[in-house]
């Protein structure tokens, strides 16, 4: 399996009314990305449109919601990124901005959602040691004045890396069920 360049996709309205053409382009994002000099082009033409509409397509996809992004998902540990852990954080509401802020400086940091919870702001870090994970969190915590218990620390005992795709053609093909 090709380690670093398998495609993700972020749906965030699975509901929305989506034609084939949208459909088939969501699949083709979920198979792996051409590393070719026009990548759009190669998936516009596996999927039978041209590149220039599936450049529209896919922005409207983003504009309406139903796609967040579009990245790789990348396989850390072929990379030289042995360590990681998953990070929550009690930060009172009026501090979330500035302590958000300082987690995305990092650049080991590959996640930092805001959630409704006792711990308020989850984030990940990807490390080449659980070294430099611990020197990260300790500046975090020292510069925003965070005390020991507002810390969860989740650390990856064994990685598990689980490939899902959802299939959104052929439900149109075949009808809902």
């Amino acid at each position: 399996m090709v380690p670093v360049y398998t495609g993700r996709i972020e749906m965030t309205t699975p509901e929305a009314t989506i034609d084939r053409i949208d459909r088939l382009l969501l699949d083709a994002l979920q198979e792996a990305f051409p590393l070719v000099q026009r990548p759009w082009k190669a998936i516009a033409d596996r999927i039978g449109i041209t590149e220039e509409e599936l450049l529209k397509r896919l922005s409207a996809l983003q504009n309406q919601g139903i796609v967040r992004g579009v990245g790789p998902v990348l396989d850390s540990r072929r990379l030289g990124l042995n360590a990681g852990t998953l990070v929550a954080l009690h930060i009172p509401e009026e501090a979330i901005p500035a302590v958000a802020g300082l987690i995305n400086s990092y650049p080991e940091v590959s996640h930092n959602y805001v959630r409704q919870h006792h711990y308020s702001i989850w984030f990940t870090i990807t490390a080449a040691t659980e070294e430099r994970i611990s020197a990260i969190l300790s500046e975090i915590q020292e510069k925003a004045g965070i005390l020991d218990e507002d810390i969860l620390n989740l650390p990856t005992v064994r990685p598990y890396k689980v490939d899902v795709r959802f299939s959104c053609a052929l439900e149109e093909e075949n009808g809902p069920d």
